[in-house]
């Protein structure tokens, strides 16, 4: 059986230095910290690795998040892996529950993310599932 959990979230980026040297231009590091409101209820911390092209509005980015907190009730923790494209300002983003990486009453969850910016506030919608539903 598949769940719903959606509402909001605030999120604060800041810039992290890059491990190497050379030249990095375009390349960038960030440390992410999210507060989420609604069927998600609780906080993130993670690291995101982005690329800027000279292509105005083409970029890339990955990242993971560890998120703690409420889900629709449970209790828990779990890892969200991030991958997007920006391709001349088509977006493509893949938000998913990192396996195996739940815990508390939240082992065993499998679910996607996708999220909406308007205006310049952030929202969720989380579709996921848990051993045991039927």
């Amino acid at each position: 059986m598949t769940h719903h959990a959606s509402g909001s979230f605030e999120v604060k980026l800041n810039p992290l230095p890059l491990h190497w040297q050379e030249d990095t231009a375009g390349l960038g590091r960030m440390s992410i910290d999210k507060q989420f409101q609604g069927g998600l209820s609780g906080v993130s911390r993670g690291e995101m690795l982005s690329a800027m092209t000279s292509m105005k509005g083409s970029a890339g980015y990955v990242a993971i998040e560890h998120v703690s907190g409420t889900l629709n009730g449970l209790d828990g923790s779990f890892a969200l892996q991030h991958s997007g494209t920006m391709t001349r300002g088509a977006p493509q983003l893949s938000v998913s529950v990192v396996p195996d990486s739940g815990t508390g009453r939240l082992v065993g969850l499998e679910g996607t993310m996708t999220i909406d910016i308007v205006d310049g506030k952030h929202s969720y919608q989380f579709e996921y599932s848990l051993p045991g539903d039927d």
